[in-house]
C-alpha cells in the first residue's frame, strides 16, 4: 500500500463533496431556463399553456431517464453513466441560446431532460457505495442541498450575467453555461469512482472496513440477484414511497417552475427584484434538508415524523402565498421564506428512504424506478398549474388557483407519509423464503 494513501472513511467526504458540486452544475442549466421563462415567454411570444407544456415535457423526458439510469449505474458504474449525462445536458444548455421557436424549444427540453435524468440515479449509487449504512441519511441529505444551493444562487448569477454583461438579454447567458458543464467533467474525471474497492485496487486508498459497516450486503448467485428485484416490486411500500415521492416532486417542480412568472406577471417584479426572491426560497432550503437528514438519522431515526412536518406544514404556507396582495413586499418575502423551508425539510430524508431500506446491490435501480416515476408529478404538476393561471383582459394574470393545487398535492403526500412502513428488509431472508416454498 502507498503510503500516500489515504482513509477511504476521509476520501468518502471528498467523494461526496465533488458529486454535490457537480450535481449543483446539473441544476444550473435548468434553473437558468427557469429563470428566464417570463422573458423568454415575452420573446417567443408563448402563452400560458404552451409554458407549462414546455416545462412538462423535460420532466417527461426526464422521468424515462431515470429508469434507465438506474438500471445503467447497477450495470457499467455510476460514474460512465455521469459522464454520459453531463456531456449531454451541457451540449444542449449551449444551445438554448440559439431557439427560435416553440418547435425548437419543445426538442430541446427533451434533450436537456433526458441528459440530466441520467445524472440523479447514479450519483446516489454512488453515495450508497461509499457511504456505510448508518451515514446514508445525513450523505444524501448533504447531496440534496444541491438543489437548494443551486436554485438559491442561480437566478441571481444568471440575472446578474444578464444585466451586467449582455444589456439584459438572456440567449448569451447559455453560451456562458457551458464552462461550469466542462468544469464538471473534469471534476468527475478526477477525483470520483464508482467505489472505495476500485481506489484501493489502485493503491490510492487505504482499505476501512466503516464503509461497510451496517450495510445489508450478501454473496450471492446470478439467479439469487436476479430475484432481488422482486425485493422492491413486490414490496407494497416501494408504491406508498413513489406516490409520496410523486407529490413532493410536483409541489417542489411546480412551484420552482412557475415561481418567476408568478413574481413578474402578478407581483410586477423587474429582473433583478425576481432574481432575489426568487432565491430567497431555497437559501433556506439549505438549511431545511440538512435538519431533515439530521432529524432522520440523529434524532428520530424515522422518515415519518419529519414527512409529516413538511407536508403539514405547506398546506397553508402554499395556499396564502398564492392570495398574498401586490405591493405586500414583506409578507411575500415571508412566505417564500416558509415555503422555502417545509417543501425542502423531507427531501434529503425521503432520498434516504430507499437506501435505507433496500440491499445496496438494488439501490441503483430501486431509486431510478422511484425516480421516474416520481418524476412523473414534476411532468403533471407545471402542465396543470399552466391550466389554473387565470389571465384578465388585460394582460394581467392570478397565480391563487396554481398554489392551492399545490397545498392540495402536499395534504395527498402527507397521507402517504402516514402510512408508509420503514422497517429495513434483509433480501437473504427473502431468498431462503424462496427455495424453501420451491
Amino acid at each position: 500500500m502507498s503510503t500516500v494513501a489515504k482513509k477511504a472513511w476521509k476520501y468518502r467526504y471528498v467523494v461526496l463533496v465533488i458529486l454535490w458540486l457537480v450535481y449543483i452544475i446539473n441544476y444550473f442549466d435548468r434553473m437558468a431556463v427557469l429563470t428566464f421563462l417570463p422573458f423568454i415567454q415575452k420573446d417567443l411570444n408563448l402563452t400560458p399553456v404552451e409554458v407549462g407544456q414546455l416545462a412538462s415535457v423535460f420532466f417527461f423526458a426526464y422521468a424515462a431517464a431515470q429508469i434507465s439510469a438506474g438500471f445503467l449505474a447497477d450495470k457499467i458504474g455510476a460514474k460512465k453513466v455521469m459522464y454520459i449525462a453531463i456531456t449531454v445536458f451541457t451540449a444542449v444548455t449551449a444551445v438554448t441560446g440559439m431557439v427560435k421557436n416553440f418547435a425548437q424549444f419543445i426538442a430541446l427540453r427533451i434533450g436537456l431532460g433526458l441528459g440530466e435524468g441520467h445524472h440523479f440515479a447514479p450519483a446516489i449509487r454512488a453515495i450508497n457505495n461509499w457511504f456505510p449504512f448508518k451515514e446514508r441519511g445525513r450523505a444524501v441529505s448533504f447531496f440534496a442541498t444541491s438543489w437548494a444551493v443551486a436554485p438559491a444562487i442561480v437566478p441571481v448569477i444568471v440575472t446578474s450575467i444578464s444585466v451586467y454583461f449582455f444589456a439584459g438579454a438572456w440567449r448569451p447567458v447559455f453560451y456562458v453555461l457551458a464552462i461550469p458543464g466542462a468544469l464538471g467533467i473534469f471534476l468527475l474525471w478526477r477525483f470520483v469512482a464508482d467505489s472505495p474497492k476500485e481506489l484501493i485496487a489502485k493503491g490510492r486508498l487505504s482499505k476501512d472496513e466503516d464503509i461497510e459497516d451496517g450495510a445489508v450486503s450478501a454473496t450471492l448467485t446470478k439467479e439469487e440477484k436476479r430475484k432481488q428485484y422482486g425485493v422492491f416490486l413486490k414490496d407494497s411500500n416501494f408504491y406508498v414511497y413513489t406516490l409520496c415521492l410523486f407529490c413532493q416532486l410536483a409541489v417542489y417542480w411546480g412551484s420552482s417552475t412557475w415561481l418567476t412568472s408568478f413574481l413578474v406577471t402578478q407581483h410586477g417584479l423587474n429582473i433583478k427584484e425576481m432574481g432575489f426572491f426568487a432565491s430567497a426560497p431555497y437559501i433556506v432550503a439549505f438549511f431545511a434538508m440538512m435538519l431533515g437528514g439530521w432529524l432522520m438519522d440523529k434524532v428520530l431515526h424515522r422518515m415519518k415524523p419529519v414527512a409529516l412536518i413538511a407536508y403539514i406544514g405547506c398546506i397553508p404556507v402554499l395556499w396564502m402565498l398564492g392570495a398574498v396582495e401586490k405591493g405586500n413586499t414583506g409578507m411575500l418575502l415571508t412566505l417564500l421564506l416558509l415555503t422555502g423551508f417545509f417543501v425542502n425539510l423531507n427531501f434529503g430524508s425521503i432520498y434516504a428512504y430507499l437506501p435505507k431500506r433496500y440491499p445496496k446491490e438494488i439501490v441503483g435501480s430501486a431509486t431510478g424506478l422511484a425516480n421516474g416515476i416520481g418524476q412523473l408529478g414534476s411532468f403533471v404538476s407545471p402542465l396543470v398549474a399552466g391550466y389554473l393561471v387565470k389571465v384578465g383582459a388585460n394582460g394581467s394574470q392570478d397565480f391563487s388557483g396554481v398554489f392551492i393545487f399545490f397545498a392540495l398535492t402536499a395534504a395527498l403526500a402527507a397521507v402517504c407519509a402516514i402510512i408508509l412502513k420503514e422497517k429495513q428488509i434483509n433480501p437473504l431472508a427473502l431468498v431462503k423464503d424462496e427455495k424453501s416454498v420451491s
